[in-house]
């Protein structure tokens, strides 16, 4: 398949998925932690530029009700929420399974997602309301979540990211900034570096620069819900002979669409690897919750990255622009070495995730090689791709056990 076959077809889900919005409304604590068996509580947490966050808390297990818990913050990818925690049962969903170890759980959502689309003065559907990137949610969202949760526990704060969360923290932490409030960081899937990222949808967005062209369209919120695509993959996923089990690789789907298909596109999964261990079953619940909205802009820095292979402040495209927000005519770079060596860090990572390319994850972790070796353990699984790590039938094995003795070893 060529670039324009992909992006035409990325472009059909796009607008296709504008059309309704029939993501799940109800709030994550009844639907999808009350029923089964724990306590839950809805928060609300305002950032200081007025976005309204949703952030939902699991204060006790179903068992171990001590007191005094520390508290633990975890925080989703893009295009996701904090249903991320949530998919499987009990014993395999990282949020149960922290609770149930003697931990008080807090799940933050983005701006935009359902949880968190209010906003102090705006709408989303006004245009203003998506003039934001990560950094936003490096500056704005993640310190009000990190000041919110300090306030009510007055305890210092575990971290747990997947993906897009993972970016967040480590920019933080690059500037210095939480580091204080932070016992330790676990990374899934980090996103830093992503010159290497081998996902065919990645880089046909990126290369084609589809997120540009639809934010000079004046369309600032990217995947409005899903509605359309959401059903497209279902219905397909009901089609002989598609596999299921693939279905959030989106190989599924470009397999079996009426474009030109070489072995090698065959055998890689397109949008982000082929998940080794994920239960068919779960994705009637995925598809209730995803995709979940960001902004375009948001899509077109992050294009930016994966073109230039660096982290850098988003590039407004003009030199006189870039100096009025900056002081000098090209985006700032973040230097990750400056992340302080005794944070304590868990990073998992697997070899067949086509966003957190294994050769990424090596560049990230040149950037640490200083890293105090007791304050930084790696989790590598070779079979596992992008979602295994939240949504695995053996991540309590693999990731969760190993990543529960990190966290208690940080004290």
């Amino acid at each position: 398949m060529d670039y324009t076959s992909t992006t035409l077809f990325l472009a059909v889900l796009l607008f296709a998925s504008a059309v309704a919005h029939d993501i799940s409304h109800d709030s994550l604590c009844k639907s999808m932690v009350e029923t089964k068996g724990y306590i839950c509580e809805e928060h609300k947490v305002t950032t200081k530029d007025g976005y309204i966050l949703g952030v939902q808390r699991i204060p006790v297990g179903r068992t171990s009700k001590t007191a005094n818990r520390p508290p633990v913050l975890l925080q989703h990818g893009i295009f996701m929420d904090a249903a991320t925690w949530l998919f499987n049962s009990p014993n395999k969903s990282l949020a149960f399974i922290l609770a149930d170890n003697g931990f008080d759980v807090w799940m933050g959502n983005n701006r935009g997602t359902i949880s968190s689309r209010g906003h102090t003065s705006l709408s989303a559907n006004d245009l203003a309301y998506w003039d934001w990137t990560w950094e936003q949610l490096v500056n704005d969202d993640l310190p009000a979540m990190y000041d919110y949760i300090h306030k009510q526990t007055g305890q210092k704060l575990y971290y747990v990211g997947h993906s897009l969360g993972t970016l967040l923290a480590l920019a933080s932490f690059s500037q210095e900034k939480l580091v204080n409030l932070t016992k330790s960081a676990a990374l899934l899937c980090p996103i830093a570096y992503t010159g290497q990222v081998s996902s065919v949808f990645a880089r046909a967005i990126a290369n084609t620069h589809l997120a540009q062209h639809v934010y000079s369209l004046g369309l600032g919120e990217f995947i409005a819900g899903g509605s359309v695509a959401g059903k497209l993959q279902e219905g397909l996923c009901h089609l002989p002979p598609i596999d299921c089990s693939n279905l959030v690789s989106l190989n599924f789907i470009i397999y079996n669409l009426p474009f030109p298909k070489t072995t090698d596109l065959h055998v890689k999964f397109l949008f982000i690897g082929p998940n080794c261990c994920i239960k068919p079953s779960i994705y009637d619940v995925f598809l209730e919750h995803t995709p979940q909205s960001t902004s375009t802009k948001n899509v077109v820095h992050l294009s930016q990255m994966l073109l230039a292979g660096n982290i850098a402040k988003y590039d407004y495209g003009d030199y006189s622009e870039n100096k009025k927000h900056y002081g000098q005519g090209t985006p700032p770079l973040y230097n990750l070495t400056r992340i302080p060596k005794d944070i304590p860090l868990f990073i998992g990572y697997g070899g067949k995730d086509l966003l957190s390319d294994v050769n990424d994850v090596k560049l990230l972790l040149d950037n640490l090689k200083d890293h105090q070796k007791d304050k930084l353990v790696l989790q590598y699984r070779d079979d596992y791709a992008h979602f295994d790590f939240v949504m695995a039938e053996n991540a309590e094995s693999v990731v969760y056990d190993p990543l529960l003795a990190f966290l208690r070893t940080q004290t």
